[in-house]
C-alpha cells in the first residue's frame, strides 16, 4: 500500500484508496512506479512573482533568498524550506503569491493580450485571477467569479493585495453569470471544482473525500460549468478548461463530450502534469478555440466627476488616476476598469475596480486598497519603514515619525507600498486594517 506524508504534519502517514491506486496503475502503465515514488516525497512550495509590481528577476534580492525556477512559467519559482511567506512584509505588499507550481499552468495557456476582456469563472482563492491581471497588465477587464460567498471574500482580499485594478468580482452561479454576459469575453478560464486527486500530497481531506462516485459527480458538474463558459465567449475566443485531478472522466472525457455538444469549438492543446513529471502536484488543462471572429461585448464606463475624490488627488497624489471614479449611494468610491460588461447592474457584484475610499462629512477618506493599487511615486508623501518601526506598523501601532508634511502618506517597505497612515504632530497614525495586522 502507498502512504505519503502530509505537508501539514510530516510525521503523519495517510493511506491512498486502493480503488484510486488501481485506476492510476491502469492509467499510467509503466510510469506508475515513478508516480508512487514521487508521492512518497515531500512536495515543494512555490511562488509566482506579481509582475504588476516587480520584475521577476528583481524579487530574489529583495527577499534575500535563492529562488529556483519551477519550470512551468517564467515568473514561477520554488522557495527554500523554512521560508515563511505569510509574515513577510513583501508578501503583505503584494509582490508575490504563493502558488503550487502546476496551478500556474492554466492561466498561462490563455495567451493574454493587454486590453482584452477575460472571465475567471471559478476564481477563488484568486491566484489564477491575479495571474490573469498580470497578463493583461492591469488593462481591459477581468471578471473574477466565485459562487461561495466566504470564498469570494478571500478572492477580493487576494486581488486587493496584488494591486489588481481591472477586476470586477462577482458571486453567482456560473450558468446565471454566463447567460447575463453572453459573448462578453475574449478568453475564459474554467478551473472547475474537481475530485482533487492532484492535491493528495497536500490536502489529506481530498483523500478522505475521494470515491469513484465522487469522481462521477464532479464530472457531471464540470460539464455544466464548461457549457456555461462557452456561452460567455465571443466568436474566435479562447477557453481553457482545467482541473487538479487525474481522472479521465473529469478531464479527457469531459472535453470530448463538450466538443461533441459544441461543434463550433476545436481542441488546440491538452496538457497533463503529474508529480513524477513536473515540480508540482497535478494539473490537467485543455485549450479550446471557438470558430468565427467577433468582438467582446463590453463598454467604456461613463461617470460623473467626484469632486471629493479629485480634491484628495490634488492634496495627496501626484496625479489623478485615469480610471473613472464611481460614487455609490452609500458614499463609497470605486475606480473602475477601462471596460465593463453591459449587464453589470444585473449581476451580484461584490467589487468593481479599486475600492478607493469613501466620502464622510464631505471629505474623501482613502482605503487600504488604494495604496496597494498604485506605486510609491503616485503619492505625494511616502514613509519608508524597516526594522522595529515596520514591525510596529504591521502590528497596528502608531509610529513616531519625523517625515515632513502632514496628511495621508503611503507606508512602504523597500520602496513598495503596503498600506498607509496619516502624518500629524510627529506621529504616523496607523490605518492598516485590523484583519491584516500581525502581532
Amino acid at each position: 500500500m502507498l502512504f505519503y506524508s502530509s505537508p501539514l504534519c510530516y510525521t503523519e502517514r495517510m493511506k491512498l484508496p486502493d480503488a484510486f491506486l488501481n485506476r492510476m496503475r491502469r492509467q499510467l502503465g509503466g510510469d506508475f512506479p515513478a508516480y508512487v515514488r514521487a508521492m512518497e516525497q515531500t512536495p515543494r512550495r512555490a511562488l509566482r512573482v506579481n509582475t504588476l509590481k516587480i520584475a521577476s528577476e528583481a524579487l530574489p534580492a529583495l527577499l534575500g533568498i535563492a529562488l529556483e525556477p519551477c519550470g512551468v512559467i517564467p515568473e514561477g519559482f520554488l522557495v527554500p524550506e523554512g521560508f515563511a511567506p505569510g509574515r513577510h512584509p513583501l508578501h503583505a505588499a503584494g509582490l508575490f503569491y504563493m502558488q503550487e507550481p502546476s496551478a500556474q499552468l492554466p492561466a498561462s495557456l490563455l495567451d493574454l493580450q493587454p486590453g482584452e476582456a477575460v472571465l475567471d469563472l471559478c476564481a477563488a482563492p484568486g491566484g489564477k485571477s491575479g495571474q490573469i491581471a498580470a497578463g493583461l497588465q492591469n488593462t481591459g477587464l477581468l471578471v473574477a467569479n466565485e459562487i461561495v460567498p466566504s470564498r469570494a471574500t478571500v478572492l477580493q482580499r487576494t486581488l486587493e493585495r496584488l494591486g489588481v485594478r481591472n477586476a470586477v468580482v462577482t458571486s453567482m452561479r456560473p450558468d446565471a453569470l454566463c447567460q447575463a454576459l453572453a459573448g462578453c469575453f475574449d478568453a475564459v478560464l474554467a478551473d472547475a471544482p474537481c475530485s482533487g486527486e492532484g492535491m493528495f500530497r497536500r490536502e489529506p481531506q481530498a483523500v478522505a473525500d475521494w470515491s469513484e462516485a465522487h469522481v462521477a459527480a464532479c464530472a457531471v458538474r464540470q460539464r455544466a460549468i464548461l457549457d456555461s463558459a462557452a456561452l460567455a465567449l465571443r466568436p474566435g475566443g479562447r477557453l481553457v478548461y482545467s482541473t487538479c485531478t487525474f481522472s479521465p472522466e473529469e478531464n479527457e472525457q469531459t472535453v470530448e463530450a463538450f466538443l461533441q455538444a459544441h461543434p463550433d469549438f476545436s481542441l488546440a492543446g491538452m496538457h497533463h502534469l503529474y508529480p513524477h513529471t513536473s515540480t508540482g502536484e497535478g494539473q490537467f488543462a485543455a485549450l479550446l478555440r471557438r470558430a468565427g471572429d467577433g468582438a467582446a461585448r463590453t463598454e467604456a464606463p461613463r461617470e460623473r466627476p467626484v469632486r471629493e475624490w479629485e480634491a484628495f488627488c490634488r492634496d495627496a497624489m501626484t496625479h489623478t488616476p485615469e480610471q473613472p471614479a464611481r460614487l455609490l449611494p452609500d458614499g463609497r468610491v470605486f475606480l473602475l476598469p477601462e471596460r465593463l460588461p453591459p449587464a453589470l447592474d444585473k449581476l451580484r457584484v461584490l467589487q468593481a475596480g479599486v475600492p478607493a475610499g469613501e466620502i464622510r462629512n464631505g471629505r474623501f477618506q482613502p482605503a487600504h486598497a488604494l495604496f496597494l493599487a498604485y506605486e510609491k511615486a503616485a503619492f505625494q508623501s511616502a514613509v519608508e519603514l524597516g526594522g522595529a518601526a515596520l514591525s510596529a506598523y504591521l502590528a497596528g501601532e502608531a509610529i513616531p515619525c519625523t517625515a515632513p508634511g502632514s496628511g495621508y502618506a503611503a507606508v512602504c517597505v523597500q520602496g513598495y507600498p503596503l498600506g498607509f497612515g496619516k502624518l500629524t504632530g510627529g506621529t504616523l497614525k496607523n490605518h492598516l486594517p485590523k484583519g491584516l495586522r500581525m502581532r
